[in-house]
């Protein structure tokens, strides 16, 4: 009866088509086919070489479809035990050595990070205001011409210092792509 429920599936890439298992746990609730199959479609199919950050992991699903196209280094963050286990047991079913989970909490985790990244995925509970406390902070980690994603049931209010490259709403979810806008020099 619940065979698909808590499953995502990779929509394309290398694992295309592989069902991953993911937990019940509070707030999880994997990106949709259609959102990310939109979300990859602006990002370019392949992420060939790049570094990327899903600071929200939750069911991996942005996380494995990055390493699925080809992105050198995937970072999966995740504060809950259940979860990471999960994830780290979908890394191995899938052999993808290029990924790392952390079990971290993910404003912790951005706050003593010393590395660079090309993409960033946000997807925090939508219940939070953890968007608004992680997007100021983020920018610091990415590399030059690196982007975010973020998704919301609501649009965000405080996007100042970024520019939104692309936008979009499938149902109840808003999402985005957005990079830190160029400081003025004098």
């Amino acid at each position: 009866m619940n065979q698909q429920r808590n499953k995502v599936r990779i929509i394309g890439g290398q694992y295309r088509r592989r069902l991953l298992p993911f937990p019940d746990a509070e707030g999880l609730r994997p990106t949709p086919d259609r959102v990310r199959e939109t979300v990859f479609n602006w990002l370019g199919q392949e992420l060939y070489g790049k570094r990327c950050l899903d600071l929200f992991a939750g069911s991996g699903a942005l996380g494995f479809e990055a390493a699925s196209r080809e992105a050198a280094r995937v970072v999966m963050v995740e504060k809950s035990r259940k979860v990471v286990e999960s994830l780290k047991a979908n890394r191995q079913l899938l052999a993808a050595t290029h990924i790392d989970v952390v079990a971290m909490d993910a404003m912790h985790y951005v706050q003593s990070c010393r590395e660079k990244f090309d993409v960033i995925f946000l997807d925090p509970p939508y219940d939070s205001t953890l968007l608004q406390q992680v997007l100021p902070l983020v920018a610091a980690l990415l590399a030059e011409d690196g982007v975010v994603y973020f998704e919301a049931r609501h649009w965000p209010e405080a996007l100042s210092g970024w520019e939104v490259i692309k936008q979009d709403k499938a149902s109840s979810v808003h999402y985005a792509l957005a990079r830190p806008l160029e400081e003025e020099s004098l």
